[in-house]
């Protein structure tokens, strides 16, 4: 083989590995690009939902200072300025619900809603001021007059009243969305479905209960699960499971319900009996969008 031979293998050899690493670097770039755009999408969508908890935050706290300064916007003489005041107050409270049913899903939108806020938030220093002035006008009558210093009194004590209502619906703004139930019930019925005394001869458990009206809650279809436990600590029945705190849990029975914001009475859910039931103290359990809403215990007797 010459020089010249020799020389163009080299020459080949060297072209087909600087072709390799090219091929390998165009690769690499392009994965790493592909990454990083993936990455910067992650980022935008964590940013995205942490914007959106903030503007929950701010939006609950906004209503709550709307509801705490109403009835003080009663005294806005002003007719058109109260409507105002009123229509911001239910926008805000529009907002709330609109954000608890969907999530903001771009930054137009979101910078959009921020803005909104800030013009609310503005209205509503605007108008507490306005308050604020009527207080110290009356605050001069109440000098120059003993019979508007008593009203006046009586004033102070009912915004005092409503202060420390609008703290304890402050305290409640944390399990906002969150169903309440009252007045809870378990009774034992005969195979007539009339109520049974002796738990021994039940044929069905009933539990009955209330959904009162919460604004907050998110609204739609709603799936109540019950538990019941007998007297020896063991769940009775099986009517399926459900997911509560990262956890699947047997529950009795369950019963879906449209659920819209108002109040719903009478809510029954049964349980037929599949074997002897013993006297003693029962446990009813309610759960619902992974939230326990209630656990009673109640005695059956013999």
């Amino acid at each position: 083989m010459n020089k010249k031979n020799v020389f163009v293998i080299i020459a080949a050899a060297v072209a087909l590995v600087l072709i390799g690493i090219i091929v390998f670097l165009t690769y690499t770039v392009a994965e790493q690009k592909q990454a990083n755009i993936e990455a910067q999408n992650q980022m935008e969508q964590l940013k995205l939902d942490n914007e959106n908890m903030l503007m929950s935050t701010e939006l609950a706290e906004l209503n709550a200072q709307f509801q705490q300064h109403e009835n003080e916007a009663i005294k806005l003489e002003n007719d058109s300025i109260l409507a105002k005041y009123n229509d911001a107050k239910t926008r805000v409270e529009e907002l709330v619900r609109q954000l608890n049913e969907q999530k903001i899903k771009d930054k137009a939108e979101m910078d959009k809603l921020r803005n909104e806020i800030g013009t609310l938030r503005g209205l509503l220093r605007h108008y507490v001021a306005m308050v604020d002035s009527l207080s110290k006008e009356n605050a001069e009558l109440r000098t120059e007059n003993a019979e508007v210093r008593g009203e006046n009194e009586k004033l102070a004590s009912k915004v005092s009243e409503v202060s420390r209502q609008n703290e304890h619906l402050s305290e409640r703004m944390t399990l906002a969305e969150k169903l309440n139930v009252t007045g809870v019930s378990l009774t034992a019925l005969n195979k007539k479905g009339k109520t049974e005394k002796n738990v021994t001869k039940a044929k069905q458990l009933m539990v009955t209960f209330t959904i009162p009206q919460n604004n907050s809650t998110p609204v739609g279809s709603k799936t109540i699960y019950l538990r019941l436990t007998g007297p020896e600590g063991t769940l009775l029945g099986a009517g399926g499971t459900f997911s509560f705190e990262g956890q699947s849990l047997q529950c009795t029975a369950k019963k879906t319900i449209d659920y819209a914001g108002d109040e719903i009475a009478g809510i029954k859910i049964y349980w037929d009996v599949n074997t002897t039931l013993n006297p003693g103290d029962y446990t009813v359990e309610l759960f619902a969008d992974n939230f326990r809403l209630t656990s009673r215990h109640f005695t059956l007797k013999k």
